[in-house]
């Protein structure tokens, strides 16, 4: 009896997700016979049993977990972190070492980061999968390693990650279309900014984007969409050429948190009170704008809660050895005019309770060093 096998070897053995070989043991939903009674005869053969790797975890006093991200140019990357460290201070492990290596764009420094972290003998890693196809050896190795890989804000798919914590992709750009068509009573062009399609949650938002416009108002018009690559000057120079390409556009949606350059060309052409815009996420910059009525609505992704839950779900399997979910799907706010103060006053409140959490957790300590 091999008392190391564990749900990674399963998977690795067979060549199906975690995730299949948790919901055979489990007799979940969604496997079909044959895949669990496979599932089933490679557990008894291997020796496998349940949550043996939760209990050694759980027996030991510290964790570590690397947090691999975007630096990010709005505050969108640095809720999603905020969100992890809450979430990690809240838990009862003793003692949790959070690694956070950011990389500062778009395909530059993601595959060092994910190296550093297996050499660091991380216990999870949560990443930002930004290029599938460069990361998936990666997560492949993670994965040997037993070490499970919680992707936060797009997925890996067909890869060995453990879970995903995302925004739904699919309803945002759907929700983005019906409003665009609403605003315009269902004429005009309309463009699409986005970080790189190759990228799931980019994709799905153009996708149903598109989709929605089709269907739901087939006498609009939707533009190839623009990849900026998450640079600003890049978003500023591609806006400037589009608007001049186009000067019948009517509206634009900015699927990433690189709105800000978008609407610079926008007022630099002096075009922007002809368009309609709907933005993604709220920071400081786009506040201001939605104020002024330049920005119609944004779409908030809830990234201090993405970043929460995607901590939560590695715990749980770290500590208990199974996953609640492997697909954490969050729906979307939207946020207006009507409604911002509300979304401030709130998240206003939010950061209020966390310095509580954190006065409280520093007198805790404060008082076992000095019991």
């Amino acid at each position: 009896m091999n008392s190391r096998v564990t749900l990674f070897d399963l998977a690795d053995a067979l060549g199906i997700s975690i995730g299949t070989v948790h919901r055979a043991l489990h007799d979940h939903a969604g496997v079909s016979p044959i895949t669990k009674t496979k599932v089933l005869q490679m557990a008894k053969s291997l020796g496998y049993r349940p949550n043996l790797a939760a209990r050694y975890l759980s027996s030991r006093k510290n964790f570590r977990v690397s947090v691999i991200t975007l630096q990010g140019t709005t505050s969108f990357w640095d809720e999603i972190r905020a969100g992890i460290s809450e979430e990690a201070r809240a838990t009862l492990i003793e003692d949790i070492d959070l690694d956070f290596r950011t990389h500062p764009r778009l395909g530059e420094g993601d595959e060092e980061a994910f190296e550093a972290a297996l050499k660091a003998e991380a216990d999870g890693i949560i990443v930002f999968p930004s290029r599938m196809h460069k990361l998936r050896p990666w997560i492949r190795r993670a994965s040997r390693l037993h070490i499970p890989v919680i992707c936060v804000v797009t997925d890996a798919p067909s890869t060995s990650r453990l879970a995903v914590v995302s925004i739904d992709a699919l309803a945002s750009g759907s929700l983005a279309a019906d409003l665009m068509g609403r605003f315009l009573r269902g004429r005009g062009k309309l463009a699409v900014t986005l970080s790189d399609l190759a990228i799931t949650e980019h994709a799905e938002k153009y996708a149903a984007f598109e989709k929605t416009i089709r269907s739901v108002y087939p006498r609009m018009e939707v533009l190839k969409p623009i990849e900026e690559h998450d640079l600003e000057f890049e978003a500023y120079k591609k806006s400037r050429k589009l608007f001049a390409a186009h000067p019948d556009l009517a509206g634009i949606y900015v699927t990433t948190e690189a709105s800000m350059p978008v609407i610079k060309a926008a007022q630099d052409l002096k075009i922007l009170d002809k368009l309609t815009i709907i933005a993604t996420d709220l920071f400081p910059a786009i506040v201001e704008e939605i104020r002024s009525g330049a920005v119609a609505a944004t779409i908030y992704q809830r990234p201090r809660t993405q970043g929460r839950m995607a901590f939560r779900v590695l715990r749980e399997f770290l500590t208990e050895g199974q996953c609640s979910s492997y697909q954490v799907t969050l729906a979307p706010h939207l946020v207006m005019r009507g409604n911002l103060e509300f979304f401030l006053s709130r998240q206003a409140g939010e950061t209020i309770a966390d310095k509580a959490i954190e006065l409280r957790t520093a007198a805790a300590d404060l008082g076992e060093r000095f019991a």
